[in-house]
């Protein structure tokens, strides 16, 4: 039926616990269970589990899978042995970003994408296109399920022995085979598990039996903005760079691939504007879209992410301002709703637990 919402296989769960469920990129998620709040405070301060499974899955196998996706990520997979991750950008010819995603290394010559929801389609035709002889794209979205336990306590709850950030494992838990990814959006510690979609419940059932808090989609937006982990379609997309966005360091500018000679010239003469993290001044809240208003320091931007902090009880966004406005320490006016209120430029992370 034509704008029939999908569901994950955790969905039927979701209602029973009570969650209010919302659109998002077509499916229909928890935004909440308890609270935004709540459920921010436990992921900072214990553990908390997201049903990400919403999330798209690529396999790229072959013996030219490597030579492929070297020519299409920006980041330089050379650095990978198997076992390891690493978040990486799909760019199009003028250096904007197609989609950010993490990029497994499973073998020698067999990789696993996870990309955005709303841009799996788009990702997987993209790379479709631009196959190589020796390289096959899969789309194996709909045979996984994927949970972001995260959280100080999160690795210690699930019963799991240490690992390196940006490593994953194959293991089973509660009998469930998984795939232990050490990844993750919140800026805590934790893990993101991969399982097949038929074994979801089980594994879900078995991360709240450990103790750990479920969370909906409005504090995965709060915990990441907390620490500034850009958003595609809000503060990245195709008509931003990397190094505006401050994510340069994900672009290995000594190797060729779709867009570089733009990113090297934007590296070489210095972005026009950046992505900065702002704290307001006055009490108001920030949303996508509000003007950050121009004055003698320089030109107006606007808002790309916007919202309360949970840990700090201040209204914290991030924005694109003019290159001579993104120093730490700046001040700037944000349009909230036709009023005026200030706000301060800030080092990302806006939020760290050490202060």
């Amino acid at each position: 039926m034509p704008g029939t919402l999908l569901q994950t296989p955790l969905h039927d769960r979701h209602v029973e616990l009570g969650a209010r469920m919302v659109p998002f990129a077509g499916w229909d998620m928890p935004v909440q269970y308890e609270g935004v709040i709540p459920e921010h405070r436990a992921v900072r301060t214990d553990a908390g589990v997201f049903d990400v499974s919403h999330m798209g899955e690529l396999e790229v196998e072959g013996p030219h899978a490597d030579d492929f996706l070297q020519s299409v990520l920006s980041n330089d997979l050379g650095r990978l042995s198997p076992g390891e991750a690493q978040y990486t950008m799909l760019t199009n010819q003028d250096g904007g970003i197609v989609d950010d995603l993490i990029v497994y290394r499973v073998g020698e010559h067999s990789y696993l994408l996870v990309v955005n929801a709303s841009n799996r389609e788009t990702d997987f035709a993209w790379l479709k296109e631009r196959e190589i002889r020796g390289s096959d794209v899969r789309d194996v979205s709909d045979d996984c399920a994927l949970l972001a336990v995260q959280g100080p306590r999160a690795i210690e709850r699930l019963g799991l022995p240490p690992a390196s950030p940006f490593t994953f494992a194959e293991t089973s838990l509660d009998g469930v085979e998984v795939m232990v990814n050490r990844t993750g959006y919140t800026g805590e510690d934790g893990c993101e598990l991969l399982c097949m979609s038929e074994d979801a419940v089980q594994l879900w059932d078995f991360v709240l039996e450990r103790g750990v808090v479920p969370c909906g989609l409005g504090a995965r937006d709060t915990l990441r903005l907390e620490v500034c982990y850009p958003l595609h379609g809000n503060d990245i997309g195709p008509d931003t760079d990397a190094i505006s966005a401050g994510l340069g360091w994900t672009c290995a500018l000594d190797k060729e691939f779709e867009g570089v000679d733009v990113l090297r010239r934007v590296k070489a003469e210095g972005p026009e504007r950046r992505l900065v993290a702002f704290v307001m001044e006055e009490k108001a809240i920030p949303r996508q879209g509000m003007p950050i208003l121009a004055d003698q320091g320089g030109g107006g931007g606007e808002v790309t992410s916007g919202s309360h902090s949970p840990m700090l009880d201040v209204g914290i966004g991030m924005g694109y301002v003019p290159t001579s406005r993104a120093q730490p320490g700046t001040e700037l006016t944000i349009d909230v709703r036709g009023r005026p209120r200030r706000a301060r430029v800030v080092k990302k992370p806006i939020y760290n637990r050490e202060g």
